[in-house]
């Protein structure tokens, strides 16, 4: 949908001040002080339906409350050498800023094995990656342009997409639901680059399932995207996988403070060092200790849930297709 009305945002902030003083508390982490742009979010996730947007927005500061979202931030994943893992194998990163001043969020997907530690770790770090976003990168880049920056731009990199990718379809649909109920509205498009054949095979089968408004999102580029990006970010900005045209992303070869997916990454390294000081101003005489931190996972609504059965419908389709190619030696081009 289009613009919220006033008259919308009035109306929600008239039931928010309503709420007892544990929401408000944690809904201030949500609004980081612009409240009518939060409220807004969540009105365009409703359709600008008041009663929806209400429910949506009281589910999920109660979500927050059960979960320890607020302090999930003083709780690094440690020791580091298992948090390298984790960042290896989920691979997520920021690469810079468009020149509107929007942060540039570079994800792996084709590439991401999600198995070097168990779901609840990848869903941690998912949404620590997200909680700093909106708590420290999106204020701060509102104080350098001088205007209020609440969403980001996303690159997902399909390099490496292969049939196996199936077996994460359950955690990926998680970490999404989680996205589209406790943090609507945040990324302005979606670039999808290095496609293989398998992602538009797919794509084709799942575009017509999605939101409308999750459709106008995505432009699926061509090769690396590299041009088109760089009509809207320098090139200092563009994600490793995206500088050069026909890498196909492979990470081989790239400077790790280069690579925006690894730890020595700087966007990484000052995450993870502010998660750590966190930790010691919330309990500076305990020691950190190994565990994840369990957070409850929504289950997906019927229309993701229709979108997830027929992509693994799809790729298992795909999949004999495949097969029978390989056993006959007959040649498919793109």
């Amino acid at each position: 949908m289009g613009a919220v009305s006033h008259e919308a945002i009035n109306q929600l902030k008239t039931l928010m001040d309503q709420v007892d003083g544990r929401l408000k508390r944690t809904f201030q982490n949500v609004h980081q002080g612009y409240k009518a742009e939060t409220l807004e979010r969540f009105l365009k996730a409703r359709d600008g339906s008041v009663p929806k947007a209400h429910k949506m927005l009281l589910d999920s500061l109660k979500w927050r409350l059960e979960n320890g979202i607020d302090d999930i931030l003083s709780k690094p994943i440690v020791p580091t050498n298992f948090y390298r893992g984790v960042r290896d194998s989920q691979l997520i990163g920021v690469s810079g800023y468009t020149r509107e001043g929007l942060p540039v969020f570079a994800i792996g997907v084709g590439l991401s094995t999600f198995d070097k530690a168990s779901v609840q770790y990848y869903v941690q770090s998912h949404i620590q990656i997200n909680e700093y976003r909106d708590r420290v990168i999106l204020p701060a880049a509102t104080k350098k342009t001088g205007r209020y920056v609440g969403k980001c731009v996303k690159i997902l990199d399909m390099s490496g997409l292969k049939l196996s990718a199936l077996n994460q379809i359950k955690l990926l649909t998680a970490i999404s639901t989680i996205d589209d109920l406790n943090y609507p509205e945040k990324t302005i498009t979606y670039y999808i680059v290095n496609v293989p054949y398998v992602f538009s095979a797919c794509w084709k089968v799942v575009k017509p399932l999605l939101h409308e408004r999750t459709r106008l999102k995505v432009q699926v580029l061509q090769g690396s995207g590299r041009d088109e990006l760089l009509k809207i970010m320098d090139y200092s900005a563009l994600p490793h996988f995206c500088q050069r045209d026909g890498s196909r992303s492979s990470r081989r070869g790239v400077n790790t403070t280069e690579d925006c997916f690894s730890l020595d990454h700087p966007f990484h390294q000052q995450l993870y060092n502010y998660m750590k000081k966190q930790s010691g101003n919330c309990a500076p005489t305990r020691p950190l200790k190994h565990g994840s931190v369990h957070v409850e996972m929504p289950l997906a609504d019927i229309k993701k849930a229709e979108i997830c059965r027929t992509l693994e419908s799809e790729l298992k389709r795909f999949h004999s297709q495949d097969d029978l190619t390989r056993l006959h030696d007959i040649q498919i081009s793109d």
